[in-house]
């Protein structure tokens, strides 16, 4: 199914401007399907005039739908303003009704609602209020008031109508409170009924007077969000100001019980699963962004900056090995020589196989907070040897490691050409964050050495 993006940039004249307020409308209008119990379809006009296309499309969660195939993408050869009444094949019929959008003077395009007939839900208050409250979104929409300003956060996304409802009138007083809106007080401490009170002083009572001038701030500024809690309770609010030709008439305010909810993560903070699920997105973002840095390397023709995008590419894998080991683990602690030959392995490709390594002595397990330094600090001092300590012919690079205790010393050697007379680690980067990390991370020693024998020695000493 073709996007909103796609049908605008090839079916219509819509500004990028336009566009991006269509986007917002569709974004956010899961509200008013499920509060009017229609379907809605974004139709815009065509480039040449010829008729309209449909944009988009939302199915309403309180109730049946009529679009029992996907619309968008079709093209009506007339405007889809003056919209009738439908007969479906099996004898119901489905009522219709057009909506202009309306944006900066402009008509940006056309949203129409489809319902059955038969299902006519005006009996029960909840209904009423539903239907009530969508009309005003309707109308605000008709005057380009909706969607409100600002960006929808995932709120928008995540709470819903059904989860609990408030209507309020231009007082702030409660009009009607959906049985789930209730609940949730009631978890709060509410005592009495909502209809009829002010749901600033009811809210700010239950939480705290702390809260009171944060929570009171919602009301009136756009669209807002919040989570509101107290020692038994806790529950998410998004609050939209409802208005109409004449002014502000009340707030429509979604909210959900998340107490629940809460306390699973309070109890998962101490818990080893938490610990090994962070390590686990981080090494799948760290990933993310090592796969971005390689794609953008293999696009750069400047030889100097596709290095650089090359090694940075390659200090991250370094620090994205670490929490893939620790994402495995049960505690804050790791297996290093595992991470210690992947490494090796990796780092030597650059070297076209003509680059032998091998690792002399073990780790052992060492704890979390050295491992992201003593990887990335190895990795930049295999990576430099690698480059270049050694000719077309290639060499050896030897990881040597001596555990004693709490120390742990190390030596990564090669038997290349040497340092040279004017070596100055400080001209280098990699040196550079080598030598950050060590005296300042794993508060240790550095050393460099040129042996007698030939080639580079640099050693590293620090405790555990």
């Amino acid at each position: 199914m073709p996007s909103l993006d796609d049908i605008t940039a090839a079916q219509t004249a819509l500004s990028s401007s336009q566009v991006d307020r269509l986007q917002a409308l569709i974004t956010d209008w899961q509200i008013v399907a499920d509060l009017s119990f229609s379907d809605l379809v974004l139709w815009v006009d065509d480039a040449e005039s010829k008729g309209m296309w449909a944009a988009a499309q939302i199915r309403p969660t309180t109730g049946p739908t009529t679009l029992h195939e996907d619309v968008v993408g079709t093209f009506v050869p007339r405007d889809v303003t003056q919209v009738s009444d439908q007969a479906q094949p099996d004898g119901a019929r489905i009522t219709q009704a057009a909506v202009p959008v309306m944006w900066a003077g402009r008509r940006l395009g056309v949203v129409v609602r489809r319902r059955p007939e038969s299902d006519r839900r005006s009996v029960g208050a909840l209904e009423s209020a539903y239907q009530r409250t969508s009309d005003d979104l309707f109308e605000m929409i008709r005057r380009g008031e909706f969607p409100l300003p600002g960006v929808p956060s995932e709120l928008a996304d995540s709470l819903r109508v059904g989860d609990g409802f408030i209507r309020t009138d231009a007082a702030g007083l409660v009009a009607y409170a959906s049985p789930n809106a209730l609940s949730a007080y009631r978890r709060l401490g509410l005592t009495g009924d909502l209809r009829g009170s002010d749901l600033i002083e009811v809210t700010t009572a239950l939480i705290g007077a702390d809260a009171d001038r944060q929570f009171s701030s919602l009301f009136g500024a756009g669209d807002a969000e919040a989570e509101v809690e107290n020692d038994g309770a806790s529950m998410l609010l998004r609050i939209m100001p409802l208005r109409s030709d004449r002014g502000p008439i009340g707030s429509l305010i979604l909210l959900r019980d998340v107490t629940e909810l809460r306390l699973r993560e309070r109890e998962l903070v101490s818990k080893d699963a938490t610990i090994r699920e962070i390590h686990h997105r981080v090494k799948n973002n760290l990933q993310t962004v090592a796969a971005l840095l390689r794609l953008q390397s293999r696009r750069m023709e400047i030889p100097a900056a596709r290095e650089a995008l090359q090694e940075a590419e390659r200090r991250v894998g370094s620090i994205a090995l670490v929490h893939e080991t620790l994402s495995q683990s049960f505690d804050e602690s790791v297996e290093f020589d595992a991470i210690a030959d992947t490494l090796l392995r990796t780092v030597l490709d650059v070297g076209g196989g003509a680059v032998k390594a091998e690792r002399v002595g073990s780790f052992g397990s060492v704890p979390a907070e050295i491992a992201t330094p003593l990887a990335m600090a190895l990795t930049e001092l295999v990576q430099n040897a690698a480059e270049h300590a050694f000719g077309p012919e290639g060499g050896r690079v030897t990881l040597a490691v001596n555990r004693i205790r709490g120390r742990i010393r190390l030596r990564v050697s090669d038997d290349g050409r040497g340092l040279p007379d004017d070596f100055d680690p400080t001209l280098s980067l990699g040196l550079s964050i080598v030598s950050t990390l060590v005296r300042g991370e794993l508060k240790g020693e550095l050393e460099y050495e040129s042996p007698s024998a030939g080639g580079t020695t640099v050693s590293i000493a620090f405790g555990l």
